[in-house]
């Protein structure tokens, strides 16, 4: 595989893809959809926490700070692969230490890019956000459909199972914002 730049956008489609082309040396005559996310702030770059102090030390230089979240999404159809990403602009809540302590033990920042998740509705992770709500989730799914779309495979738009998607800045088309 292509070695990490250190460039949010170039290695998460880089781990989009990898992960596409993995599930698709399996199974070659199905259609592989792959995404990875990366949260950064400058020229760091925020994966999955190792651990609960990695994920306490995430929450503690990213809290009440806005940050890009990238997620890379490949879609892999008889050796031939097409990627592309998506975009958000996130703002985490200014959580008290004894808050980020709370809600890393409860182990749901885990198995997330940058410790958090903004769908945590009980947890208030996210001050604001601008960009692709499913995205900043791991799967952008209205650049999903039209990659689909684009090889002949019909689905429905994101809005009919998540009315938040109808306001979604990606929904035709647009770019994400940089």
């Amino acid at each position: 595989p292509e070695p990490f730049t250190g460039d949010p956008h170039h290695d998460a489609l880089l781990l989009a893809t990898e992960k596409a082309r993995a599930v698709a040396f399996l199974r070659p005559d199905a259609v592989v959809i792959g995404a990875d996310t990366i949260v950064y702030e400058g020229s760091n770059l925020y994966g999955k926490p190792i651990d609960p102090a990695h994920a306490t030390a995430m929450w503690t230089a990213l809290r009440g700070r806005e940050h890009g979240v990238v997620t890379g999404v490949a879609v892999v159809e008889l050796g031939e692969a097409e990627a592309g990403w998506s975009e958000a602009r996130i703002t985490l809540s200014n959580l008290s230490d004894s808050q980020i302590k709370a809600y890393v033990e409860s182990g749901r920042p885990m198995d997330k890019a940058g410790a958090y998740a903004i769908q945590d509705d009980d947890v208030p992770t996210v001050a604001a956000s601008a960009g692709c709500y499913c995205s900043t989730v791991g799967l952008p799914l209205w650049r999903l459909k039209r990659m689909l779309e684009a090889r002949g495979i019909g689905c429905r738009a994101p809005s009919e199972t998540l009315p938040r998607c109808a306001a979604c800045p990606e929904r035709d088309g647009a770019a994400p914002p940089s």
